[in-house]
C-alpha cells in the first residue's frame, strides 16, 4: 500500500515554469517506477513522463520532450516534474502514479494521487 501526495500545481502564464512534487507516504518505496499523467477537460488521460525508481531511467511523451524533466529523490520518497516553457496546451490535472512492477506509458500503475491542477494562460 502506497499513498501519494501531490503538490506544486498552480496558475501561470505561458513560458513560465512549475515544479510538481509527488511524495510516497510510509516506508521507503520499493516498487519499480513512478510516472506522471495528465487529463484535460474532454480528453482522455495522457501519459507524460516516467522514471524507474532504482536506476533513474526516464521516458517522456513527445509533446513535453525538451521542456519537462522528471526526477526522484529516493531518500525522500519523492518524485518531481520540472516543467519549463509551459504552454496553454499543458493545462490539465496532473496525476502521479506508482507501479510495483514495470515502467513506461503502457505499464500498469497500482497507486494514484488525487491530482493537482496546472493552468497555463496565453
Amino acid at each position: 500500500q502506497v499513498q501519494l501526495v501531490e503538490s506544486g500545481g498552480g496558475l501561470v502564464q505561458a513560458g513560465a515554469s512549475l515544479r510538481l512534487s509527488c511524495a510516497a507516504s510510509g516506508r521507503a518505496f520499493s516498487g519499480s517506477a513512478m510516472a506522471w499523467f495528465r487529463q484535460a477537460p474532454g480528453k482522455e488521460r495522457e501519459f507524460v513522463a516516467t522514471i524507474t525508481w532504482s536506476s533513474g531511467i526516464t521516458g517522456y511523451t513527445d509533446s513535453v520532450k525538451g521542456r519537462f524533466t522528471i526526477s526522484r529523490d529516493n531518500a525522500k520518497n519523492t518524485m518531481y516534474l520540472q516543467m519549463n516553457n509551459l504552454k496553454p496546451e499543458d493545462t490539465a490535472v496532473y496525476y502521479c502514479a506508482a507501479a510495483r512492477r514495470g515502467w513506461g506509458a503502457r505499464n500498469e500503475y497500482d497507486y494514484w494521487g488525487q491530482g493537482t491542477q496546472v493552468t497555463v494562460s496565453s
